[in-house]
């Protein structure tokens, strides 16, 4: 249970907040790369930590996210002309360049120094992994690029997507770093069905309830959920937080009733206001091997298939349906009667609210990974507000990998974990 004032530090992200100052010292994801497909395309709306912003990819293929409000009279530049290496507003015609440098102004005369004294506030972007990363921080606080593993294999190798979801980034973040409901929320209770699920046949699921463990580490912690599966050991998923709100994890087991493949997935999750954040979802092989359609099929599985995700990324089950469930395959089939595990997961995390009341809750032994998140995340609070800087915005989680194994009872699941994460 937390009080009320940290559940206020850890929530609020705006600008001059805690933990706002705490999240723009890192790169986040602002946009898909494909949501810009090529030089001169139409500008799209991004925001980040409470801040409307545009983006835009110029003639040169740079990116710029710049203000989405003209300094002149605070006309949207979403609806500005893309041409000529700048974003110029439709409204007297300010232009401007990828760094928010006035380019020229067409309701001033052609020779007035007048331009070079204004500039539209900007932020550096990099592309990178098939996303247009941000950072919003001080400039001379601005970290090494954020070269996940995911980001640096070929796009034939990985795969990314992003869903719009109506609630607090950390009550977001939570669910997904909360090993303990995977095998009850996503479960089928069928042997024959074929909806998403994870199999009742799986070590997952008949094994017993996970002890979970953590082990901090400089990017933020490394964590196992560790469940008894009799003679044949303990069933080991090895997950990785990274500060502020990234997760590494082992693929789903058991998803059609495969056994897992060189394939590890995870998520972002990066606050737009208070209130709503978007969700970067990611997988990727890592063998060397590009992605199977089998492998891509399985965004339909997880719920953002065609046909399930809206133009503005919300997806088609939302909370104004009840993620339309089906009672019918609550009783026979799934244990939720919703489609889609990320469906499952949203129904939920939306269900709470907006921004939950942490001091109303009763946590158990297994939520010991959102307790030390809480407190990594309000220490960072401290440290970044004393001029401080804050755990993750290093390099030593370029090449950390998720496993999910079953391990002889007498092998440290830490020590597994250590041989997948530099086995080049």
């Amino acid at each position: 249970m937390l009080t009320r004032e940290d559940n206020e530090t850890l929530t609020r992200i705006g600008q001059g907040t805690p933990m706002g100052d705490v999240i723009r010292r890192y790169w986040m994801p602002a946009l898909l790369s494909s949501e810009l497909p090529e030089p001169d395309c139409p500008p799209v709306r991004v925001k980040l930590l409470g801040e409307e912003l545009v983006a835009f990819r110029d003639t040169q293929n740079r990116v710029g996210l710049l203000s989405e409000f003209c300094p002149h009279r605070l006309t949207s530049m979403f609806f500005g002309r893309n041409e000529e290496g700048g974003l110029r507003c439709v409204y007297h015609g300010w232009k401007f360049d990828v760094s928010g440098n006035c380019m020229d102004m067409m309701n001033e005369p052609p020779h007035s120094d007048y331009p070079s004294k204004i500039k539209i506030t900007s932020y550096p972007v990099v592309e990178m992994g098939g996303v247009i990363w941000a950072y919003l921080g001080p400039v001379e606080k601005q970290p090494p690029y954020p070269k996940f593993e995911w980001t640096q294999v070929p796009e034939s190798h990985r795969l990314v997507t992003k869903v719009w979801q109506e609630c607090n980034w950390l009550q977001a973040l939570e669910g997904g770093i909360d090993t303990a409901h995977a095998p009850i929320l996503h479960r089928r209770i069928s042997e024959t069905t074929t909806r998403p699920g994870i199999s009742i046949n799986t070590s997952l699921v008949r094994g017993e309830p996970p002890k979970v463990e953590v082990d901090r580490t400089d990017y933020g912690y490394r964590y196992a959920g560790i469940r008894d599966v009799g003679d044949k050991g303990n069933l080991i998923r090895g997950y990785h937080y990274v500060m502020p709100f990234h997760q590494l994890r082992p693929l789903q087991f058991g998803l059609q009733g495969q056994e897992p493949r060189q394939l590890i997935a995870g998520h972002v999750w990066v606050p737009m206001d208070d209130e709503n954040c978007m969700i970067y979802n990611w997988v990727y092989n890592y063998a060397g091997q590009p992605l199977t359609d089998a492998d891509r099929e399985e965004e339909v599985q997880l719920g953002r298939g065609p046909g399930e995700m809206l133009a503005d990324f919300r997806t088609r089950r939302n909370k104004s349906n009840d993620w339309m469930i089906d009672r019918e395959v609550q009783k026979n089939e799934t244990f939720t009667g919703i489609e889609g595990i990320n469906t499952q997961d949203q129904a939920i995390q939306e269900s709470m609210g907006p921004i939950v009341d942490r001091t109303l809750e009763n946590l158990s032994a297994s939520d010991i990974a959102i307790v030390v998140a809480r407190r990594m995340l309000i220490s960072a609070a401290s440290t970044v507000a004393d001029g401080g800087d804050p755990p993750g915005i290093g390099e030593s989680y370029y090449r950390v990998r998720a496993i999910d194994a079953i391990l002889s009872k007498d092998v440290d699941w830490k020590d597994a974990l250590e041989a997948d994460m530099y086995p080049y």
